[in-house]
């Protein structure tokens, strides 16, 4: 008895049903005129909730709950932790969709799980409003070239400011908790001001400088582009060509071998960029071979590897003469072939590959990156043939000047080719390619003159402060590290108005640059007082006043020229951490986006904080997957499978194909998904959300209605006397709370969700509530069991509500206002997170519960079909400690109130140490065993038992319809009592 002292002798209770669960609310009916004594459950909160009325129920939520002032209420009261989730800005640019649901949402869920556990969440939604995808929608067919930069600046702000309206209220109504008259606008004064106030500490360490280099460039839009701003169009055909560099200067060993003229041979896909060739690049360690082709005695030089593609891709073979090392090759020239005299070099380089080609790489220093650096090594000529429309400029030759390069121009410079018998064959390439992230359009590489952030310096301390960062999921960060071993260098100006301008300005004679730490931190003050439209607005005095001059040791203010080019937008928002993140240490708790800012913000955000102050803006990284159709394609118009989180919300024109979900639906499905994969939404998707919101409203409503007139401030009985079924569920709500919580923890709401499902289909529906209804609709209403019962499922309601909060605001503020304990007025998101305790964990509990659930499992398995509640059961347990166990759930030997007959579903259990020798004929028998752990494993006995069902000889009872009365149709000595009538 000692080994299970901490749990108190079972009283007499009266107890037990032997139905099979039901359903919440499929309650049945007793027959006659007890109905009215039974306690069947009572509640106004409503069973269903959909269409109109569901959407007036949740906007009426948000008003009596006051949604819209919860984050300021949090940020007022006292916390001992701060929680900061800094939000990456959306763009300005559109509608809400989406792929915005799924971000807000996942966000909110969080941001109100850490509210609700204590802390005092900092959340600042923001907006990127600059850009070219803003300036080119606000314009639409509009010409550029008519307005001034401030005519367009003002029509992308109205644009930007009806993106922002539209989206802020899609935001609002999915519930999203902040300070919406409190966001940030990368548009807005203060903002531009810390911005600048990075670049300027960027550029005096030398991180941040003007050079001529090739870089991404789109005609369409004429502007630079950044490695973030393209997306690769792999079904992209180019025009390749296979063409010839006759050699005029023969390397010393190949000259020996040689027995007439030899042509280097190289393959591109760019053909429109030979007229810009500088040099031939060749591999130093790879082998390469003198060859003869057997069709036309040509000789060529190609790399040995390649010669078995060749042959099949020229279709001829190929006689060997010679074999090099690469390194062999040096010293070798070229005769141009389309630019006669001219000649070029063959030159050594690490980034030719023998994965595609000749392995010989035709170089444009101007129309390449590779083909810069291999430049700047050989000190090569760096002369772009392109304008900014993508037309050859005069530079290309009368011929080519003014044609499109990647039409009519590679048609040209392929027919000259031919024409100077340097083509050898044309084909068509069907390749990835980069296209304008905007325009859908394809780039081309031009050099220009831009200002750049010279990231090769800072990308090792970058990957060094990324070891302290946590990333979820794990497997993000490799392709985080990649995107940033990609990114050489990266191009920060942009040939637009809708920005922040750069602050430089321009000697209208020398051209050089006039940017110092004065001169920035001056603009930034003006900035911050009139926004960046002065940029344009003021004179020029204004912006360069003779202070700043004279620090600046410059000439006269009308020797200068404000530049044109403004920021690229990756700073706008990389910078983010400077402008909105506390002073004191602006470092975010984490960062939670899409799996396409690996490349974008998260990236910017890194780099910017890394160069300003050695450290990441992040202790964390939640990277999600994309929304995509339930047939997990891409959503586009042209496919017809876009969703509209507006439609799911409120229905569409045909409420039969769209019905009005509201938003909690739409919130459980993107805490239902596996959000770090690719998140399916369509109807089925939706109709399954709904369906599993409407199960647990059901739920919550049979809690609900079991605790009408139960008040827990004055009615909860002390868990020491509770009965032991009922104290082992608060065991289990403890369990469960702890594990949603480390689920919330990890940003995992799907497994949130599937321990909710669980724990009420397990644990409540398929167990518990089958157990106790009958002692919560027929033991009087004021009885121990009951209120032990009522005291249960208070603080089941409670921390299931709780639980799914974070989640299901509106639904949890709704059961809130139904549920006992509290003032009218108070929230449940105002009164904290799930109060689970620590005593609900008591030695020994477990195993006696859950040892005469083993044994009711033998007993039900034995009997399939029929009702428990017909059979007298005697259990017959050896000494030990699973008997000391059972006798804790019943003291006498037989009863039919015991805790034992209760948990067995039975009319009466007799508990006994062996099993009588006169059993009737119809008794049906079942054995097992139970191993009990406790102490942490110290104590270990595996306990055997049987079990004797025989049909039960009692009457059954009109009012409770269990077989424990002794005379036909008349009450049970329990619902005698309760009734107040004699027998």
């Amino acid at each position: 008895a000692l080994l299970v002292a901490p749990l108190r002798p079972a009283l007499s209770f009266t107890q037990s049903r032997g139905r099979a669960a039901a359903p919440p609310g499929d309650e049945a009916q007793p027959a006659g005129n007890h109905r009215h004594t039974v306690l069947l459950p009572r509640t106004s909160f409503p069973m269903k909730l959909a269409g109109q009325e569901l959407l007036e129920r949740e906007l009426q939520i948000q008003r009596e709950c006051a949604f819209d002032q919860l984050y300021a209420w949090q940020r007022e009261r006292k916390a001992k932790k701060e929680f900061c989730l800094h939000d990456g800005p959306p763009y300005a640019n559109g509608d809400a969709h989406v792929g915005h649901a799924l971000n807000k949402i996942l966000k909110d869920v969080h941001n109100r799980f850490e509210m609700l556990r204590g802390r005092k969440v900092h959340y600042v939604p923001g907006w990127d409003c600059h850009g070219l995808p803003i300036e080119l929608k606000a314009l639409g067919e509009l010409q550029t070239k008519e307005l001034t930069p401030l005519q367009i600046r003002q029509k992308a702000r109205e644009f930007a400011e009806g993106a922002i309206a539209r989206q802020r209220a899609a935001f609002q109504r999915w519930g999203v908790m902040a300070d919406w008259q409190n966001c940030y606008y990368t548009f807005n004064g203060q903002y531009e001001a810390a911005q600048l106030r990075v670049f300027e500490d960027m550029h005096s360490k030398g991180l941040i400088y003007q050079d001529y280099k090739p870089v991404f460039w789109s005609p369409s839009t004429r502007t630079a582009l950044a490695e973030a701003e393209l997306e690769y169009n792999t079904e992209h055909v180019s025009k390749a060509v296979y063409a010839t560099f006759p050699l005029t200067t023969l390397p010393s060993k190949l000259a020996s071998r040689a027995l007439g003229k030899v042509s280097v041979l190289v393959w591109t896909t760019q053909p429109w960029t030979i007229p810009a060739n500088q040099a031939v690049c060749f591999m130093p360690k790879a082998q390469y071979s003198l060859v003869k082709r057997t069709d036309n005695e040509q000789l060529l030089l190609v790399a040995t590897e390649r010669i078995a593609s060749l042959t099949s891709a020229l279709g001829t073979d190929m006689q060997s003469l010679a074999t090099f090392i690469g390194s062999d090759l040096e010293g070798g020239v070229c005769q141009h072939p389309t630019i006669s005299g001219k000649e070029v070099p063959l030159l050594p380089a690490n980034h030719v590959t023998m994965a595609k080609g000749t392995g010989l790489v035709h170089t444009a220093p101007a129309h390449g990156m590779e083909d810069y650096s291999v430049a700047t090594h050989f000190n090569l000529p760096v002369e772009c043939i392109v304008d900014e429309e993508g037309r050859f400029t005069e530079l290309a030759g009368a011929e080519l000047q003014g044609q499109c390069v990647l039409k009519e121009g590679t048609a040209t410079v392929i027919s000259m080719l031919r024409a100077a018998a340097a083509l050898v064959k044309e084909e068509e390439c069907v390749h990835s390619y980069p296209y304008d992230w905007r325009s859908k359009k394809p780039v081309v590489i031009r050099a220009s003159k831009q200002w750049f952030i010279n990231t090769a310096n800072l990308k090792d301390k970058a990957k060094e402060v990324l070891q302290k960062v946590r990333v979820m999921p794990e497997s993000a960060r490799a392709s985080l590290l990649a995107m940033l071993d990609r990114r050489t260098y990266w191009c920060i100006s942009r040939q637009r108005s809708w920005g922040v301008p750069i602050p430089v300005f321009y000697h209208k004679e020398t051209r050089q640059p006039l940017i110092n730490k004065h001169t920035v931190a001056h603009i930034a003050k003006v900035f911050a007082e009139k926004g960046s439209d002065s940029w344009w607005e003021e004179p020029l005095e204004t912006l360069l006043p003779p202070d700043v001059l004279k620090k600046s040791k410059a000439g006269a203010v009308t020797d200068y020229e404000r530049g044109e080019d403004v920021l690229d937008i990756w700073f706008d928002s990389g910078t983010s951490w400077a402008a909105v993140l506390q002073e004191a240490d602006p470092r975010a708790d984490v960062y939670v986006e899409g799996k396409d800012q690996l490349g974008g913000w998260f990236q910017s955000s890194l780099l910017t904080s890394v160069a300003v102050r050695n450290k990441a803006p992040y202790k964390a990284l939640v990277v999600h997957g994309f929304a995509v159709s339930e047939k997990r394609e891409k959503m586009s118009k042209s496919l017809g499978n876009v969703v509209d989180p507006d439609i799911v919300i409120h229905g569409g024109p045909d409420l039969a194909a769209s019905p009005a979900y509201g938003a909690d639906v739409l919130r459980w499905w993107v805490a239902e998904s596996n959000v770090f994969s690719e998140v399916q939404i369509g109807p089925k998707a939706l109709n399954s959300a709904r369906e599993s919101v409407n199960k647990l409203r059901n739920t919550l409503r049979f809690l609900l209605g079991n605790l009408q007139g139960f008040d827990p401030r004055t009615q909860t009985v002390d868990s020491k006397d509770m009965y032991y079924i009922d104290q082992y569920l608060l065991h289990l709500l403890r369990e469960y709370s702890i594990k949603v919580t480390d689920a919330y923890n990890e940003f995992d709401c799907g497994r949130v969700i599937r321990l909710l499902q669980a724990f009420i289909t397990r644990d409540l529906s398929n167990f518990y509530f089958s157990i106790i209804k009958d002692r919560l609709y027929c033991d009087a209403e004021n009885s121990v069991g009951r209120r032990s019962c009522q005291t249960a499922l208070e603080e089941i309601l409670d921390g299931v509500t709780r639980s799914i909060a974070p989640i299901l605001p509106h639904l949890a503020e709704e059961v809130y206002q139904h549920a006992p304990g509290h003032d009218d007025g108070e929230t449940l998101f105002r009164s904290g997170w799930i109060k689970s305790s620590s005593v609900w964990r008591k030695p020994g509990l477990e195993e006696a519960v859950e040892g005469a659930c083993a044994i009711r499992d033998s007993f039900l398995s034995s009997i399939p079909g029929r009702n428990a509640v017909e059979y007298d059961l005697t259990i017959a347990v050896e000494p030990g400690l699973l008997f000391e166990l059972m006798e804790s759930l019943q003291e006498e030997p037989t009863s039919t109130s015991s805790q034992l007959t209760e948990l067995m579903m039975a009319s009466r259990t007799t508990l006994t140490s062996a099993l009588p020798r006169d059993l009737p004929s119809d008794t049906i028998t079942n054995n097992g065993s139970f191993l009990i752990n406790l102490e942490g494993g110290v104590i270990r006995e595996d306990s055997a038992y049987t079990i004797a069902a025989v049909p039960i000889s009692l009457s059954r009872c009109p009012r409770c319809r269990r077989y424990t009365s002794d005379t036909p149709e008349c009450l049970c000595p329990r619902c005698q009592t309760v009734h107040g009538q004699p027998q």
